[in-house]
């Protein structure tokens, strides 16, 4: 009889909330080109906290037994990040930026959840960089037609040039989740974070599309 992997049945078990996250109003508007390069900024804002919260927590993580073999610096996304809001808002971008509110709770989140929880780490871990290396790729090209972005000037954030095979690294990612020495409550608490994060995702699109709505954006509505 064939048992399903950790890592399929995690996708399976949580596929409702990753394609409801990723059908927010706002993500359509972004990868068609409907905001306006403020409109993109606020994501890449958003992203600050959230990356700097995540990777903050990595670092704690990097020798646990269980999380460790997660924590990659071929996947940090914080430098990138920075370079990104200089290139968008200029060398004293860190004065000029405050993520919406929901990003704000995303990293208060992560920071909350994480410590002393390698199985809640790994949930917040993946949901990020398994999706950068899958729909963020398609997000990344969309960026640059757009919003007079390049992957070097304001959109490295979606480009991992020490990850010449994404199929492949995912594929070893997912062993890694089956290879996970946990028992059933584990697995159990690591799916349900992975709901958590879906949700804040989704409230951190619902944020940024009311940020574009009250300024009169193109493709708010």
């Amino acid at each position: 009889m064939h048992t399903q992997t950790f890592a399929a049945r995690l996708r399976a078990e949580t596929r409702d909330a990753h394609q409801s996250a990723e059908s927010q109003r706002y993500v359509s508007a972004l990868t068609s080109g409907q905001l306006d390069v403020a409109g993109y900024t606020a994501l890449v804002v958003a992203h600050h906290a959230i990356y700097a919260a995540l990777e903050g927590v990595a670092e704690t993580m990097r020798h646990d037994p269980l999380a460790g073999p997660f924590v990659d610096d071929a996947l940090t996304r914080l430098p990138a990040l920075d370079a990104d809001l200089r290139f968008l808002l200029g060398p004293r971008w860190p004065e000029a930026v405050e993520p919406v509110p929901a990003a704000s709770a995303y990293a208060a989140r992560i920071a909350s959840a994480c410590a002393g929880s390698p199985e809640r780490f790994i949930a917040h871990h993946y949901i990020r960089y398994l999706g950068d290396l899958s729909g963020g790729r398609h997000i990344g090209r969309c960026v640059t037609r757009y919003y007079g972005v390049t992957a070097d000037a304001g959109a490295s954030f979606y480009r991992f040039p020490r990850i010449t095979e994404p199929k492949a690294y995912k594929d070893a990612y997912r062993a890694r989740l089956d290879a996970l020495a946990l028992d059933e409550a584990g697995r159990t608490a690591l799916r349900d974070e992975v709901l958590v994060a879906y949700e804040h995702n989704i409230a951190v699109f619902t944020d940024l599309g009311r940020l574009l709505a009250a300024s009169g954006r193109e493709g708010a509505a």
